[in-house]
């Protein structure tokens, strides 16, 4: 029989030959690196039975699809041990999740540190046994009464929501069988490079109503190299988490009694500044106009939008006079009611209207996460409000100027995906069509490399969304930019046509950092709290050798400071080199010290936050080399 594959080619093998034979009857080095396929777009493993005219690939430890298998073979690994070092466990599911996998168990008390390590051990011994991997097909009523004879209760309520007469798959290691699709790797051997990370509470089906269960998180990789850059990253992210710098270099907390908002402290709210003054800046050169717009609005204008019933449990609500109230939650139903204010031609088009909005959300508690995820938050919103014809012009002018901003802040890499419509949308399908082909043709005329999320748009317009890749190789999504044919119209906008007739303008919802707190956390770990000068809360710090000196350094500072620069001054009856360290730790770009001789020939010493010596400059000089470096956003 012949199989088709990848490049085109042919190859011919006997009768019943599988996939493993395939990668075998290629080369030897293949047949080894081979954990599974995929025939016909779908995947199987590597001992399925080919037909003539399949079209096959083969699918090595390599690549992303069997990093993916590795990873759900490593989670039936862990499972297995589980149960061989606690027999009294039950296993529940177990998918796979970025970077690794994780797998829920009923278990009658917590899992320690200790076990997570016995269970390693377990699963190091069932790797080098190299045991089978095998995949079986039962009836489902057989399966049921498996499980349920077992003592896998969680397995039978699952199984018993397939249909009867239906067969399930189920993959067997040694004597050991789990309720799975796969497909799996031929044998555990190729199962080496492991690490299972922590132990989380979890509840059956995600549902707060049902029983506790224990999640064991793990991370899988195809070597040892992956493994030890993957665990090498988590550490450095770790040393990195913004709310542990926050706490160090004095920015912001949290608190119970305001959870999910932040209070800012006066370093971390300078830093917002320099943030906000930047967006301001380029707001204000490429023509929009700021505004601020009220953060309690009657739920009749909510209503009308569509916001109340697509988001009112994500609504922070009060009622007063008999009339209900919301928090925003977003700013774009408000900045209608300015459009809306004046009648405006089309000359006026496109009208773009900005503004630093705080909006409030009903986050579930559990999914807080620092400046990460909030309740209250403020984005850098603006509304673009334009004729059909101005839509692609506007799209590619925001890309250029998404690309810009983020550049200033340290950010090369970006990665771009278009979200087109969900099911659960409004407006007509010629919208959809308009505002999609828009979105496209923008991307491919800047010859923009771009993923599609199909059904991932918002329930009023298509989207593009803007991604960042950090330092450590992690991908924070922050701006988007949509098209919008619906809202303005269920809200009463218009403008006077070129022919004199009342037409609806189609507003397009874009922000290029998002959330700003958000975006602030992102600055905090990429740079681990070394801001590039023209961020940092303070730019440099003046100390004294000696009392001497402290008339002087009180001159330099008030100079720098006059000059525009954010300086302190450190005269404490310390040595230098403890003031220096100190310094050093608060990431002070420049710790500049002066002595008997600075004072004496109106200079400064110079150091950087890594500690290295700059030499000694006259202030003056000094002074022009920190505005140099504000001006280019060192």
């Amino acid at each position: 029989m012949n199989i088709q594959l990848p490049d085109g080619s042919t190859r011919t093998l006997a009768e019943g030959a599988t996939a493993f034979d395939l990668a075998a009857d290629i080369g030897a080095g293949l047949a080894r690196a081979t954990i599974a396929a995929s025939v016909n777009g779908k995947q199987v493993d590597v001992s399925h039975v080919l037909n003539d005219g399949d079209e096959v690939s083969l699918i090595t430890e390599k690549s992303d699809e069997g990093l993916d298998i590795i990873r759900h073979s490593t989670s039936h690994l862990m499972a297995m041990a589980v149960q061989e070092v606690f027999p009294k466990s039950q296993v529940t599911i177990g998918p796979v999740i970025e970077d690794g996998f994780y797998y829920d168990f009923a278990f009658e008390r917590t899992f320690t540190p200790e076990d997570l390590k016995k269970i390693e051990e377990k699963m190091r011994q069932l790797c080098n046994q190299k045991l089978p991997v095998s995949r079986e097909e039962w009836d489902r009523d057989d399966a049921i009464a498996h499980f349920e004879g077992i003592g896998e209760s969680y397995k039978a309520k699952l199984i018993g929501r397939i249909p009867a007469g239906e067969t399930v798959s189920l993959y067997k290691q040694g004597e050991w069988s789990d309720l799975c699709r796969g497909p799996h790797v031929p044998h555990t051997g190729h199962l080496k490079h492991f690490k299972l990370m922590k132990v989380a509470g979890a509840y059956w089906e995600g549902n707060s109503d049902n029983e506790q269960l224990q999640r064991i998180y793990g991370t899988a990789w195809a070597s040892k190299g992956d493994l030890k850059s993957y665990l090498m990253r988590l550490e450095e992210a770790e040393k990195r988490d913004h709310r542990k710098l926050a706490k160090s270099l004095d920015l912001f907390h949290l608190q119970e009694e305001s959870p999910g908002m932040i209070f800012w402290h006066p370093k971390g709210w300078t830093v917002w500044q320099q943030v906000e003054n930047e967006i301001r800046g380029v707001m204000r050169d490429n023509g929009y106009q700021e505004i601020k717009t009220p953060q309690l609005v009657d739920r009749k204008l909510w209503e009308k939008s569509g916001h109340w019933g697509k988001f009112r449990d994500e609504m922070f609500t009060t009622n007063t006079d008999n009339r209900d109230y919301a928090i925003k939650p977003m700013n774009c139903p408000c900045h209608i009611q300015v459009f809306n204010q004046n009648l405006h031609s089309y000359r006026d088009l496109p009208l773009r209207l900005a503004e630093f909005g705080s909006c409030h959300r009903n986050e579930p508690s559990g999914t807080l996460h620092g400046l990460m995820r909030l309740r209250n938050f403020v984005q850098d919103d603006a509304h673009i409000f334009c004729t059909e014809g101005q839509i692609q012009d506007e799209v590619c002018n925001f890309i250029d100027l998404t690309y810009d901003v983020y550049k200033r802040f340290g950010f090369e890499d970006v990665i771009i995906f278009l979200s087109d419509r969900p099911d659960n949308r409004v407006g007509t399908d010629e919208q959809w069509d308009k505002a999609e082909a828009a979105l496209h043709q923008a991307l491919q005329s800047k010859n923009i490399e771009y993923g599609e999320n199909k059904g991932e748009g918002a329930f009023y317009g298509p989207k593009i969304e803007f991604s960042l890749k950090d330092c450590l190789g992690r991908v924070w999504q922050c701006g988007t930019i949509q098209v919008d044919f619906s809202m303005p119209g269920r809200l009463d906008a218009e403008y006077v046509a070129e022919d004199s007739s009342r037409q609806t303008p189609v507003m397009l919802h874009r922000a290029i950092l998002g959330s700003m707190e958000r975006f602030i956390g992102i600055l905090i770990e990429h740079h681990a709290g070394k801001f590039p000068f023209w961020l940092a809360p303070v730019q440099a710090v003046v100390c004294n050798i000696t009392d001497s000196q402290s008339e002087y350094v009180a001159e330099v500072t008030q100079k720098m400071l006059k000059s525009g620069f954010r300086v302190d001054t450190d005269l404490r009856n310390e040595k230098v080199g403890y003031k220096v360290r100190a310094h050093t730790l608060e990431r002070v770009p420049f710790i500049l010290v002066a002595g008997d001789r600075e004072r004496d020939e109106k200079t400064i010493s110079v150091r950087d936050r890594s500690g290295q010596n700059l030499g000694t400059f006259s202030v003056d000089d000094w002074i022009a080399e920190m505005k140099k470096m504000q001006l280019n956003h060192d």
